[in-house]
């Protein structure tokens, strides 16, 4: 594909603080985004990705810090909100409306009807109006009308929730050749290997770190330091004070008045 043109400046996140009262989300985050970066977003649910991606967009404003985004920045968002369409039309009018054709890296295009080819909508279907599309087809129209837009800067936010395993490998195969800077949200091992170079792991508390790898590789470090904090726990062993020897009780004599010596040794021969 040819994508639209990048700059030398693609966005760069400058002390970005933003927290929801007691609850920090970014705590001075810095970073810039490069030409062809590959970037997997992941963290627990509440930790804080949502915000981090419209902040990223310009869409939500951060509590202090600066969000630069270069003049030629294009986004695409596919996000859990789903297809907007204001009025009912059919699939191949709603995708000329964004484009009548797409281009390729080495010259000519594609027109919207093959586009819609490449993901699965073959002719019949192409004339179907939205409206009686089932909620896969969809979310597949979704999907690509975002893509025929040409982003050069691309947020797919868990898109392996929503799409069923045909789509998945069309997009995959989409992404491989993609040449622009992207970045998944994503729990899904597999899918985020294949596309990613690195994470933004989202730690809580306003931390964020940046692993050198992909999810699969993250994970093997995770559980490597987890063993080791349980084999610590069981080399560690509580210490016991040693038990004191009950001490022996000696019997003692007592001898009454007037008993002589002599009578003792011979009575117990001593």
């Amino acid at each position: 594909m040819k994508m639209n043109r990048l700059g030398g400046k693609v966005v760069e996140l400058k002390k970005l603080y933003k927290a929801y009262g007691d609850k920090k989300i970014l705590e001075g985050f810095d970073y810039t985004f490069s030409k062809g970066e590959r970037v997997g977003v992941i963290g627990k649910n509440g930790a804080g990705k949502s915000t981090f991606l419209n902040i990223l967009q310009g869409l939500q404003e951060p509590d202090s810090g600066k969000v630069n985004i270069g003049d030629t920045i294009i986004f695409g968002n596919y996000s859990q909100q789903g297809l907007q369409v204001k009025t009912d039309m059919r699939v191949i009018e709603f995708v000329k409306d964004i484009a009548e054709h797409f281009p390729l890296a080495k010259g000519g295009t594609l027109s919207a009807a093959q586009f819609l080819e490449l993901f699965l909508f073959n002719p019949d279907k192409q004339y179907t109006y939205i409206s009686k599309l089932s909620g896969g087809e969809k979310r597949r129209l979704h999907l690509l009308s975002i893509l025929f837009r040409n982003p050069n800067f691309l947020i797919l936010d868990e898109p392996t929730n929503d799409l069923d395993l045909p789509t998945l490998g069309v997009l995959e195969n989409f992404l491989m050749e993609y040449p622009g800077c992207l970045l998944i949200v994503s729990h899904d091992r597999y899918f985020m290997d294949r596309l990613v170079d690195h994470l933004l792991v989202f730690e809580g508390e306003g931390v964020i770190s940046d692993f050198p790898g992909n999810y699969t590789q993250y994970r093997l470090q995770e559980d490597k330091k987890k063993m080791a904090g349980e084999s610590a726990q069981l080399t560690v062993k509580p210490t016991v004070a040693p038990q004191q020897a009950t001490p022996v009780e000696k019997k003692k004599f007592l001898l009454k008045k007037n008993v002589s010596l002599s009578y003792c040794r011979k009575k117990w021969k001593i």
